[in-house]
């Protein structure tokens, strides 16, 4: 059987880039950020799902396009850390556990039943971007948030529906691959090893 080569790599997306190589837009081309600055990445990887733009933390990239698109349909958990405006309430948790309506593509939809806890202390991440606004006079906390979809700035939504909006959403794990002590704009080599659950998932070779 002949030997997979494809490459996986996890990257910190910043705050402030698309999770994309390029646009076709010339004014987006000229005024955003891209993918592409923060490493000399192999010929055809492309992202595996996407974190908005004013998100950050854990992105995965591939030159595996099949499992790429799978990834996108298969359920696997994604561990968020999300930093809110005010101090949220039990009974908030429990609505974001349950499933909390949100908007998507103009409809209503119900989002899943997830894993929500309080972060009691500060997480250890690089210090935010000036563009945050974290209204540093108000009071502010931390969740972490494991959902099995992915739609559109779902997490923030999500806690914008239960009355506290987030400021700063980093993604800190998808699957069994974990951000751990990277810094924004850095790259490295995923190891089979820790995909393995995600290729479970998809059931897709590797």
């Amino acid at each position: 059987m002949a030997e997979h080569k494809d490459i996986t790599y996890k990257i910190y997306k910043p705050y402030g880039m698309l999770s994309q190589f390029r646009s076709n837009d010339a004014k987006e081309s000229r005024k955003k950020r891209f993918l592409g600055e923060l490493y000399k990445f192999p010929k055809g990887i492309m992202p595996v799902g996407r974190l908005d733009e004013k998100s950050e933390g854990l992105l995965l990239l591939t030159t595996n396009g099949k499992w790429s698109d799978a990834i996108n349909r298969s359920g696997i958990e994604k561990e968020y850390f999300a930093q809110l405006d005010g101090e949220i309430s039990e009974e908030a948790i429990e609505k974001l556990k349950e499933g909390i309506e949100i908007g998507f593509s103009g409809k209503k939809y119900t989002t899943k039943p997830c894993f929500v806890k309080r972060v009691l202390h500060e997480p250890d991440f690089e210090t935010p971007n000036t563009a945050i606004r974290l209204g540093r006079h108000r009071p502010n906390s931390w969740i972490s948030i494991t959902i099995t979809e992915g739609k559109f700035r779902q997490v923030r939504k999500m806690t914008a529906a239960v009355g506290f909006p987030t400021l700063r959403l980093i993604r800190v794990r998808i699957a069994d691959v974990h951000l751990e002590q990277m810094k924004p704009g850095e790259a490295a080599l995923v190891k089979k090893s820790a995909l393995l659950t995600i290729h479970s998932s998809t059931k897709e070779n590797y």
